[in-house]
C-alpha cells in the first residue's frame, strides 16, 4: 500500500467515525489490514493537517481541502458560494439546501461553528473572516 492510499484511508476513517485518539485510529487501520507504526501515524496526521475539534468530545476532523472526493449531492445542488465577514453563503437549487447542508455537517470540516439551511440557501458560520474565505475557496475548488 502506498503512502497516498494509506492517507486516503485515514481521511475516510476520520470523516466517518469519531476518532478521539491515535490509538483508536491505529486500531481502525489494523481492522482493515493496514499495519502502521505510531511514528508513521503521527507523521500522517501532521501531513494531513488533521485537527482535534470539539463537538461534545475532542475528535480528529478532516480539513475540507483533504476530502478524497466531493459528495455528489453537493455537486448537484450548489449554484454559488460567497462569503461576507465570517459567514459563508451557499446558494442551492430550490429544495436542495437542507440535503446539501446535512452533507457539509457530515463532512466535519475544520473550523465550522455551525450551519443553518433554508430552502435554497445555507449559512455557514466560521470563527473569523480568514477561515470563511478559506472554506469558500475550498468548497469552490471541490464543487465548481
Amino acid at each position: 500500500m502506498t503512502k497516498k492510499q494509506r492517507q486516503d484511508k485515514i481521511i475516510e476513517i476520520v470523516g466517518s467515525h469519531d476518532i478521539t485518539t491515535q490509538e483508536m485510529l491505529k486500531k481502525y487501520l489494523e481492522d482493515i489490514g493496514i499495519d502502521v507504526t505510531q511514528a508513521t501515524l503521527s507523521r500522517d496526521i501532521n501531513e494531513l493537517n488533521l485537527k482535534k475539534e470539539t463537538d461534545g468530545i475532542y475528535k480528529y476532523t478532516v480539513p475540507l481541502k483533504n476530502m478524497v472526493e466531493c459528495p455528489a449531492i453537493l455537486k448537484d445542488s450548489v449554484v454559488d458560494i460567497v462569503y461576507a465577514m465570517n459567514t459563508v453563503v451557499i446558494k442551492c437549487h430550490t429544495g436542495m439546501a437542507q440535503a446539501a447542508c446535512a452533507t457539509i455537517d457530515k463532512m466535519q470540516c475544520t473550523g465550522i461553528v455551525g450551519t443553518i439551511a433554508g430552502d435554497d440557501t445555507i449559512f455557514v458560520l466560521m470563527p473569523n473572516e480568514n477561515s470563511a474565505a478559506e472554506l469558500c475557496g475550498n468548497l469552490r475548488d471541490m464543487i465548481m
